[in-house]
């Protein structure tokens, strides 16, 4: 089974290096990263631990999965992935805990795993009252409109590279998480949860939760996702 990891960075110099070493070398995986138009040596640090590295200047989470995606895309198809695996640069999510996501695919119990750090082990502050409360809005909201059961929508995840491109994604910014949980529950996409670890960063400021503005405009664009796609 081929697997790349696709990891958007933007400012995690001082992350990225552990994120990509911590990958499970068992896996044989290809980890690709997404600079986001960091101001900082990210591309350089990813580059050097191993990583293909990409240049989306035009900021956006969404943006910069994807550039990750035009660039699998572009692969010869004997090239291109069986499996896609999604974690954040920030070195807060387990990438250790890979298998965990993976391991209901391989099964063919499912064809998309999500990382659930509500259900999984958190360390004290690792998701702050504000976090908490928009994954329990959204979740609900989610539930109610499309039917789908989920506990959070957290960042590390796993799917097959046919059922993503099927998804057609969209979302430029925040939303592209739930956009992928929505419209998988729409497809009738065979999705699962699986605990996953979580941790504060120890590095650097949360894009999201590190600013009162970060978070609002966030949550903004999820609730406005949840909706759009009605």
């Amino acid at each position: 089974m081929k697997i790349f990891v696709l990891i958007p960075a933007l400012n995690e110099a001082g992350n990225i290096a552990r994120v990509i070493s911590d990958i499970p070398r068992h896996l044989q995986t290809q980890v690709v990263v997404i600079d986001n138009g960091s101001a900082d040596a990210t591309p350089q640090t990813a580059r050097n631990a191993g990583a293909i590295v990409l240049h989306e200047p035009v900021r956006g989470y969404g943006r910069a999965c994807l550039r990750g995606m035009a660039y699998l895309m572009q692969l010869p198809p004997a090239q291109q992935p069986d499996v896609v695996v999604f974690i954040d640069g920030d070195y807060s999510d387990y990438p250790a805990e890979m298998p965990l996501l993976l391991q209901p695919i391989m099964l063919q119990q499912a064809d998309m795993a999500v990382g659930s750090r509500v259900l999984g082990v958190r360390q004290k502050g690792a998701l702050t009252p504000q976090q908490r409360f928009g994954n329990w809005l959204a979740t609900r909201i989610l539930r109610l409109l499309y039917g789908a059961v989920y506990t959070d929508l957290g960042p590390f995840r796993a799917i097959r590279w046919q059922t993503l491109q099927n998804l057609n994604m969209q979302d430029r910014n925040f939303g592209w998480t739930v956009e992928m949980q929505l419209k998988a529950a729409k497809a009738g996409v065979k999705a699962v949860e699986v605990p996953v670890s979580y941790r504060p960063r120890t590095w650097g400021k949360s894009k999201v939760s590190g600013t009162v503005k970060g978070t609002f405009m966030a949550g903004y664009i999820i609730l406005r996702t949840l909706f759009k796609h009605r």
